[in-house]
């Protein structure tokens, strides 16, 4: 696991405004809203060295061509819920990693709120995964939940060495985020009733992938077990 000397001894949970990298030249003018829970708080509850990812699972779906995604997302926002609810009762860390979709001055609360309209193909999945307050999330401006984000950094503060990783979709940002976790020495764990891509044919293939190329474990959600200690 990478040494973050630099790191600050505070960590960032929902309902907070966001934090940006300032790799990705945002300035930091939400800060004075940001929510900071010291590492060692009580509410962070027992320590775990997993973490589930959530990645772009608040999502409004609104493009050409979006039912074949919306259709499967929708199928897999359950299985999301279910592994989300297990994770918060074993004391792991649920971090959303979510687009912010081209909206520099927007936060997540917002991009939260805008998901779940009921004009957006992807509103039933937003609504039925809405992050509680104790989650912790990132903003990403790219295809990668680490790129130019604070998630290296997070997982360090939480000293985890296991990635459980779902979210939408399947042979994009998942497949990024999956990859990069991998040449960071996670162990990464993809369920494959968790994801969902434009057709089965794409999510199969973007699954094999993962296997072959991050080492990852991608069995049904019901074999997780958040027990279990890392490889």
């Amino acid at each position: 696991m990478p040494h973050h000397p630099g790191a600050s001894s505070n960590i960032w949970r929902f309902p907070a405004r966001h934090v940006s990298c300032c790799h990705c030249r945002e300035d930091l003018r939400t800060a004075s809203s940001v929510t900071l829970v010291d590492r060692k708080s009580p509410a962070d509850g027992k320590e775990s060295s997993t973490a589930l990812l959530l990645v772009d699972v608040i999502n409004a779906f609104d493009f050409e061509g979006c039912e074949g995604l919306v259709a499967a997302a929708e199928r897999a926002a359950p299985r999301i819920l279910e592994l989300r609810e297990r994770a918060r009762a074993a004391g792991v860390p649920v971090i959303y990693v979510n687009d912010n979709f081209g909206q520099w001055r927007s936060d997540f609360r917002a991009t939260v709120e805008a998901c779940c309209r009921p004009d957006k193909p992807g509103h039933r999945v937003a609504r039925s995964l809405v992050p509680g307050d104790g989650d912790y999330f990132v903003l990403k401006p790219r295809h990668s939940a680490f790129y130019c984000t604070a998630l290296e950094v997070l997982l360090s503060r939480l000293s985890a060495r296991r990635l459980v990783i779902v979210g939408f979709a399947t042979n994009i940002c998942v497949f990024f985020t999956a990859n990069d976790a991998h040449m960071r020495g996670y162990e990464v764990i993809v369920p494959c009733d968790c994801t969902a891509a434009n057709d089965e044919a794409l999510a199969r293939h973007a699954l094999e992938q993962m296997e072959l190329v991050a080492d990852a474990v991608t069995h049904a959600s019901a074999r997780i077990s958040f027990d279990d200690p890392p490889a």
